[in-house]
């Protein structure tokens, strides 16, 4: 197969390729230091970015886990300890995750091990600019997404 020529193609095939590279390596380093995956980190964190309470459909949205995944990693979490379930106060049928003391002790546990693999893994192809502007490129594709989506949302 040729090679594409489009370089908005390419760019997005560089940034797969990245992805799931970065991922993996971070997650060796993790389990190398005997931390928890990092799905429990990012969990632990949009939970605590919420003040420690989320509708656990919400908790799903904002996770970089797959939807299908994020149930399960809930139910982990809770078995775990280091969230809890309760009723939605306002909609009995709806369900909150609430973050226990020992999720967020954790979380604060995980930081550094992960911070250190971020720099290990990625940080180290980088320039402190070519960092700076691969943040100010990605926000330019994430505002509108995230608007979309959150317009979607309000509309259902």
């Amino acid at each position: 197969m040729a090679q594409e020529r489009d370089p908005t193609i390419r760019a997005w095939s560089h940034f797969l390729g990245a992805h799931a590279l970065a991922l993996r390596a971070i997650e060796d380093r993790l389990a190398a230091a005997g931390q928890p995956p990092l799905a429990w980190y990012d969990a632990l964190l949009e939970l605590s970015r919420a003040g420690g309470r989320l509708r656990i459909g919400e908790l799903g949205e904002r996770l970089v886990v797959e939807p299908h995944s994020a149930t399960r990693l809930i139910d982990r979490l809770e078995a775990e300890g280091l969230l809890r379930r309760e009723p939605a106060a306002k909609d009995r049928r709806g369900v909150v995750a609430v973050l226990t003391d020992k999720g967020a002790a954790l979380r604060k546990q995980m930081w550094p091990h992960y911070r250190n693999a971020i720099l290990a893994v990625f940080g180290a192809a980088l320039s402190t600019h070519e960092a700076e502007t691969l943040t100010a490129t990605l926000k330019k594709v994430i505002a509108p997404l995230r608007e979309q989506r959150l317009n979607r949302l309000t509309a259902q």
